[in-house]
Formats: C-alpha cells, structure tokens, sequence
C-alpha cells in the first residue's frame, strides 16, 4: 500500500533531522506517459524531475544528483540503454531502472548487461513501478553503505600501517629503498642488529606491495627445533610423526599470495637449508610425510643478525642458499647511527605508553632528553622503548625526570650531578637534599669538607651521601 508523506512525518523521530525527498529522472520521449508518471511518483513522496530524451536526461543528472533514473527503452536519437550505460559510467552509485514494451528474457538480459538494476513492461502497473523503484532504492543505500564502509576501511588501514619514524638520512635512505623495492616478487635480506626494527621492515615491504591483502605470516627460525622448523614451514600428512594425529598446513601454505617473514634465518639447520633452497629455485616442496607436490606464491623476507659471509666462509650456512636470499639487501640501522631521531621516538614510545598506564605526562625534562641522546643503546630501538616504558610506569606527575631512568643508563651517558634537578612542587625531600648536596660539592670542586660546612652538615654525612648516590648509578667526579 503507497504511503502519503503526511503519514511519513508523523511516524518519523522528532529528533530526526530533516532530509531531502529521494529522486527520480523520468526519461519517456513520449509526453503523455512521462507526465504521468511524474504525478504519480510525486504523490508517492519522491521529488521527480523529467526529460524527453537521453541527451537532455544526462544534462539534467550532471546539474540534478538523483536515486534512481527511471527511462524508457524506445527512444529517438539515444535509446534507454545507451543512457543507463553513459549515466552509470558518471555516476556509478546511481540507480537505474528500463521501461519497454517488448518484454522478454532477451530485453531483460541486454537491460542488465548495460548496468540496468531491474526493468519494467508497458503497459506500467503502478503496484510493480512502486516495487520496483522501492528495491532500486534499497540497493542505492547498499552501494553507499558499502562505498563509506570501503572509504572507512581504507582509511583504517592506512592509519594503521606500519611507519619508521625518523627524520635522519639513514631512516629516509632506507624507506626510500622500501619504497624501491616494495613491488618486486624478489627475495628481500634484512639484516642488523638485535632491536633494530627487521620485523618492521618487512611488514613496510608487504603493505607496500600488491600483497597487502594477503597473508604477512612471521616465523621465529631460532625459536624452534629442527624437527619442529620443517613442520611448521612445509606443513605434515597425518601419521608423519608421533604425535601427528591430522594434517596440518604449514607456514609456506598459510601465506600463499602474501609474504613469508623468517627471523634469525642464520640459526637454520644444514638440513633444513636445503629444503628452503629447493623452494626457492622451484616455488614448490612436500609436506613432511608426504608424497604430493605442492605450489604456492610466496614472497620470501628473511632477517638475521649474524653475518652471514662469515657464515658462509665457515662452512656453516650454503652459499647457493645465502645468494638466493640476497636477492635485494636492506641494513636496518642501528640507533647509534641516527642520535637525532631519539627525541621523535622518545616522545612516540611517551604518548603510547601513558594512554596505555593511563598517565598525564605533558613535559618531558630537557636534561632527560640529554641524556637519552648521549646514550649509545646496545638494544637499539627496542631498548628505548623499554626505557620510556618503565620511566613512564614510574611517573607519578606530569613531568618525566632523570630520575624514572635506569641508574646504569645515566652512569654510561655521563649524567653529572647538576642535570639531576629538582621541581618545586614535584620533589620528593630526598631529591631536593641530593640536589642541593650534589650542586654544593661541585661548586666546592669536590670537598666534602667545604660542602659539609655550607650546608651545615658532618662530613661523614656528605661522604655517606655520596657513596649511596654513586650506588644508584650517579656520575660523581671527585
């Protein structure tokens, strides 16, 4: 039954903002049964506009964005489907709906083929043009449904890519060669130290390449035995082993079409090295205790820390296998390399881990950033990031200190007394009086006489003071 749009706003929520009526463009070259459908349509809510002819009806959709065109097959100069197939290349999102009097399976199909959603027969029954034009509208709301939920989705994933952050040459040098890279099917080599961000790299070259909705499948190669390693690259037939009740996929089937990230490839056993070589030159391996050959598209990443020409040299890595994974090589460099990128990661791992502990940290000392900077970190990256997440933990203000640092990072950065400073209010007695006893003893040149009898204490106090401040990793110059 048609619904009057006196009976539409009653029923819609008053707290319902106000919207337009849906559009129709009615496309009849004949004038009679164009107005009419017009009238009709109008009483049924919709906000109609009309043209005679496909020329007219494109001008109009160009000026007029509607729902739904509603158009005549039989016409002068442009029929009903050349319209549908040039409005739909304008305006995919637009629904389109074909009225003919030659009504047949063959009409109807060539209607669909051109980008019609459905099609009616004349002589029109109203009840089919209101069921009609109420699926097209239907199917108008799941295009833009699933338009916004693309648009969101690839905003998404763009938001959660994988970023390096840095601003140094070495950082820009090496996304510059991810960005290189990214798209070839060749085998990628990652190597650096522990802590250096491998495991990001090549994450980077998957989501940069044309497998990014395939599968990033990562395998730890040093985390395994060896027995362990080839079922779990290669996959088992059920009976394979003890203990091997079902069949089970390996890790070179999980990321068919995607990329194979394998870790601390230097720690792979002689014979697993010649398994992965076969793959390698021939895309193709057995499962362990089977017999049938298996192909898959994979992308192969490996990473190591080790030197691997020295492993070759040894005799304990196969040189064949070292060049097929050489293919392309990429140093993650270490942080030492790039000291002005620590204050960007700094704040980074602050942000992140404050949401994370649910602290207010708004300042971060500038004697604190000094000191990271001066810092050689061994662990890289990683070790940072374990740094400001403990400082982080231990601030109970809004300000991060030298003192939420560990004591032997300060004592290797060459933190002198003075950068340990105090915040009034924010110090707890015992940072105000190691303050005072640190800045008086450098004054004094390092006389715990002189500095005893300024700050009116004993000697052996400044001296037992002292010995507890270097304990705790302060650098104290005598």
């Amino acid at each position: 039954m048609a619904v009057s749009p006196a009976e539409r706003v009653e029923k819609a929520p008053e707290t319902q903002a106000p919207q337009r009526k849906r559009r129709i463009l009615v496309v009849d070259d004949e004038p009679h049964a164009r107005r009419a459908l017009v009238e009709l349509l109008s009483d049924e809510g919709y906000e109609v506009s009309s043209a005679g002819d496909g020329f007219k009806a494109l001008g109009i959709l160009r000026e007029w964005p509607c729902e739904v065109l509603l158009t005549d097959w039989r016409m002068p100069v442009m029929d009903g489907i050349t319209l549908v197939k040039k409005a739909r290349e304008e305006q995919p999102e637009l629904g389109c709906v074909v009225m003919t009097a030659f009504g047949s399976v063959e009409s109807a199909v060539e209607a669909m083929k051109a980008g019609a959603d459905d099609y009616l027969t004349k002589p029109l029954n109203f009840d089919a043009v209101s069921l009609v034009l109420s699926r097209a509208m239907e199917r108008i709301e799941e295009r833009r449904e699933l338009t916004n939920l693309r648009a969101r989705h690839a905003e998404h994933r763009e938001q959660s890519r994988t970023k390096i952050l840095g601003a140094s040459p070495a950082v820009q040098s090496l996304i510059a060669m991810i960005d290189q890279v990214a798209g070839a099917r060749a085998t990628v080599m990652i190597t650096g130290e522990s802590g250096t961000g491998k495991e990001l790299i090549a994450r980077m070259l998957h989501e940069k390449s044309g497998r990014v909705d395939k599968p990033f499948v990562r395998l730890h190669c040093a985390a395994l035995a060896e027995s362990l390693l080839e079922s779990e690259l290669f996959g088992h037939e059920k009976g394979a082993f003890t203990g091997a009740s079902a069949r089970r996929e390996g890790r070179f089937e999980e990321a068919h079409g995607g990329t194979l990230f394998l870790d601390e490839i230097g720690e792979i056993s002689p014979a697993i090295q010649v398994k992965l070589l076969r793959f390698l030159q021939q895309r193709e391996f057995e499962r362990v205790g089977g017999n049938k050959t298996i192909s898959v598209d994979v992308r192969v990443v490996a990473a190591t820390n080790r030197d691997l020409e020295a492993e070759v040299k040894a005799g304990r890595f196969r040189e064949d296998l070292y060049f097929r994974l050489n293919v392309i090589h990429i140093e993650a460099p270490p942080l030492r390399a790039r000291p002005g990128d620590v204050p960007l990661l700094a704040r980074h791992f602050v942000a992140k881990y404050a949401q994370e502990n649910g602290r207010s940290i708004e300042e971060v000392a500038p004697e604190v950033m000094s000191a990271l900077e001066r810092y050689e970190w061994p662990g890289n990256v990683r070790e940072l990031e374990n740094v400001i997440e403990r400082a982080v933990v231990l601030t109970d203000g809004k300000r991060l200190e030298l003192r939420h640092l560990p004591a032997e990072l300060l004592r290797q950065s060459g933190t002198t007394p003075g950068e340990i400073g105090v915040q009034i209010p924010g110090s707890t007695l015992a940072e105000i009086e190691r303050h005072a006893l640190l800045r008086t003893y450098e004054a004094t040149g390092g006389s715990s006489a002189e500095t005893a009898e300024m700050l009116g204490i004993s000697v052996r106090k400044v001296q037992y003071r002292l010995r507890e401040y270097r304990e705790a990793g302060v650098v104290i110059e005598n």
